[in-house]
């Protein structure tokens, strides 16, 4: 796992062709602060059907992980390096400090 400035986070997703973006916030947090566009929502509070999506994942992929302060997607990319992802990378401050290009829940 990486942690990365919001700037290092938005550079290299910008290059990288095998990147998935992973929203992993509460429904009412999309609502309330919109979304990174093509992410994927995948509710860490969602416990064992978030472990479930996970399997799924294509291991050889690079994960973008954000949530609003930086902390749940940190403990995401955790598990997910624990679920055999090694490509991971967390947004220092998430949400809550994002810049980038936004969208909003209609």
């Amino acid at each position: 796992m990486s942690n990365l400035t919001q700037e290092a986070w938005a550079s290299q997703l910008a290059q990288d062709k095998n990147a998935i973006v992973i929203d992993v916030r509460t429904a009412s947090e999309l609502e309330e602060t919109g979304y990174i566009p093509g992410m994927i929502h995948m509710d860490i509070y969602e416990g064992q059907e978030f472990i479930n999506k996970l399997d799924q994942l294509d291991k050889s992929k690079n994960y973008y992980v954000y949530c609003r302060s930086g902390q749940r997607s940190g403990q995401a990319c955790a598990i997910m390096n624990s679920k055999g992802i090694e490509n991971v990378f967390n947004l220092i401050g998430g949400m809550l400090e994002w810049e980038g290009d936004r969208e909003e829940l209609k």
